[in-house]
């Protein structure tokens, strides 16, 4: 009896300090999730998929050591080309490692190029299964992007590439209209742009993004005066679209006053806007660029048959400049 009622005593004491320590564990367990110092819960379909290695990973503590064995299997996966193996292994491997950003990079990376160029050259499909195959891969590899910076709100490099994919004239058609994918193109350049690690170029490529938005000239203007204002190489894109938004702010200027600002000679600002005006693909503002340009020409005394704007202009690229015909 008094064996048993030691038992109870135990028992009861047991109880006792789970349900004193409970209520502790759960908060520090919180406080170390929201620091990022534990790793969130495997999902349901990660461990059904890692069968019987879940029972090792979960217990063992293997969770980094098997995301990097099933990054081997994604290559090699990828040197086969089965895309669908390959985003189903980066799905497991981002569960594994929620903090690892290259595996977020990779992943989409795999989704949003090599698989989407794959489907641009596949002869055994139908042209529109190839267009709708390779807009499915890059809104994929746009997609896995966004959940990486959900998990890794402060990293720097997966703002860059979703920057450039939103920016990507390759990848355009498969988001909608330009405007709105340079203007989220923006939001991911300028976040990087502000981050302690900032690379250098982050502001510039945020301010190119947002030059290509319709109705947002005066936040371009106002960003390229703060590039300006921190000094460093001026590429000639800047100085081209310094004369745009100038131009639309005050079309009634002088031109010879507004590239004289502006350009150290007359002959490089010929070759710069030139270059410029060719660049029709990129969707930039073209505000000024002809009376720039027929200025320049006339004061230059450039031949008819040198002039830029006899030139023919390139066409808007769309989705059908992609798919390269192939031979059956």
């Amino acid at each position: 009896m008094n064996q048993r009622k030691r038992y109870a005593v135990l028992g009861l004491a047991i109880l006792l300090m789970g349900a004193i320590r409970w209520p502790i564990e759960v908060r520090l367990s919180r406080e170390l999730s929201e620091a990022g110092l534990m790793p969130p819960k495997i999902e349901q379909q990660t461990t059904e998929k890692l069968g019987q290695t879940f029972t090792a990973v979960s217990l063992g503590g293997l969770r980094t050591l098997v995301a990097s064995f099933l990054n081997l299997r994604a290559f090699h996966f990828f040197t086969e080309q089965r895309w669908g193996d390959v985003a189903d292994t980066y799905e497991l491997i981002v569960n594994l490692a929620p903090r690892t950003p290259y595996y977020w990079d990779t992943g989409s990376w795999h989704q949003a190029y090599n698989a989407a160029a794959y489907y641009l050259y596949d002869s055994e499909m139908a042209p529109l299964r190839r267009k709708a195959n390779w807009r499915a891969s890059v809104l994929r590899g746009r997609e896995f992007l966004e959940r990486g910076m959900k998990h890794l709100p402060d990293n720097v490099t997966l703002r860059h590439r979703l920057g450039n994919l939103l920016s990507d004239s390759h990848k355009l058609s498969a988001f909608g209209k330009p405007s709105e994918a340079y203007w989220l193109a923006y939001e991911a350049f300028i976040a990087a742009a502000r981050m302690p690690d900032a690379l250098d170029f982050s502001k510039r490529f945020a301010f190119y993004c947002l030059a290509r938005v319709e109705g947002k000239e005066a936040e371009a203007m106002a960003l390229l005066e703060e590039i300006e204002a921190e000094g460093g190489i001026q590429p000639p894109t800047i100085q081209a679209l310094r004369l745009i938004l100038q131009f639309q702010q005050n079309p009634s200027q002088p031109m010879d006053q507004l590239i004289d600002s502006i350009f150290s000679s007359r002959p490089l600002a010929y070759q710069i806007l030139s270059n410029q005006w060719r660049r029709r693909r990129d969707h930039f503002p073209t505000h000024g660029l002809i009376e720039a340009l027929s200025f320049l020409e006339a004061e230059l005394k450039i031949p008819d048959s040198k002039r830029t704007l006899k030139q023919p202009l390139p066409p808007l690229m769309t989705t059908d400049d992609f798919f390269i015909p192939v031979a059956k």
